[in-house]
């Protein structure tokens, strides 16, 4: 087995022998393979290996190991390498490694017993703006079920105001309101560091009512600092599945879809296999 860094191939050092059954098992932790310092190599001892510069493995049946020796098991002739399943996994704790900033009222359009009257414009006008809405809920589902550890954000209104106001955190898709570009920006940038939330997906608005102006904290009040995003972030208690969707006819609100269908009796289909 090889892996592909900025440097070239490395050999991970391993000599992969099949069971009984011709299967074989290797699970490579990335954090210590096989070209760990000092380890042998076909060009002497390896330097440790970077896991983030890894951009391919390669599975192969050669006639020569890493060492530059003969392979005893390779015969000459035709084979298959079968490959049962490949799988990765990461360390737990780990902070979002991707911040999408959709937008608050994604799960509204059609959502039953709502006053669309009372809505922003663009719950409003989801359908005359060609599905809006729908189409950015739609890029949180596929980001949501991509694997990749996550954290979908949900601004209300964007001004070019300054930053600084006073914020909130909110789930369920519920809120209205404003929030300045800035104070989104930072916000994002305080997710990349915050396990907490990861795979988590949140509203965010400013308690400064919309038909007030923010010009800044008053005189003589500090001005919130973008440091304290993460604190703001573990104080919210934000919560795992939770979307705010429609499901089965269930608005799922606050509460993880999961959990919120077991509670109204619905049981959530299983999705359709895809065609191959």
């Amino acid at each position: 087995m090889d892996l592909m860094t900025g440097e070239g191939w490395e050999g991970d050092g391993s000599l992969l022998t099949p069971d009984g059954r011709g299967n074989v098992a290797r699970r490579l932790p990335l954090a210590a393979p096989g070209t760990a310092a000092g380890s042998a190599g076909p060009n002497g001892p390896q330097p440790p290996l970077d896991p983030s510069c890894i951009a391919s493995i390669q599975i192969m049946l050669s006639k020569f190991e890493y060492d530059g020796q003969l392979n005893p098991s390779f015969r000459r002739g035709p084979f298959r390498l079968p490959i049962a399943h490949i799988g990765s996994y990461l360390p737990t704790h780990v902070p979002p490694r991707f911040v999408h900033v959709s937008s608050a009222g994604v799960t509204r359009p059609n959502r039953p017993g709502i006053n669309v009257d009372m809505e922003p414009p663009a719950v409003k006008l989801n359908d005359a703006l060609g599905g809006l809405l729908t189409w950015k809920l739609e890029g949180e589902d596929a980001l949501r079920g991509s694997g990749v550890p996550y954290a979908i954000v949900r601004p209300t209104a964007l001004t070019e105001e300054p930053g600084g106001m006073p914020v909130e955190l909110d789930q369920g898709d519920t809120v209205k309101g404003k929030i300045s570009r800035e104070d989104v920006a930072d916000l994002c940038v305080a997710l990349l560091g915050c396990p907490a939330a990861t795979n988590t997906t949140f509203e965010v608005r400013s308690t400064v009512p919309f038909s007030q102006q923010w010009t800044g904290p008053a005189a003589g009040e500090p001005a919130p600092s973008a440091a304290a995003w993460p604190g703001r972030l573990a104080a919210a208690g934000l919560l795992r599945g939770v979307t705010g969707r429609t499901v089965e006819g269930v608005y799922t609100g606050r509460r993880p879809e999961d959990e919120a269908l077991q509670a109204a009796g619905v049981k959530r289909e299983a999705p359709t296999p895809a065609a191959v």
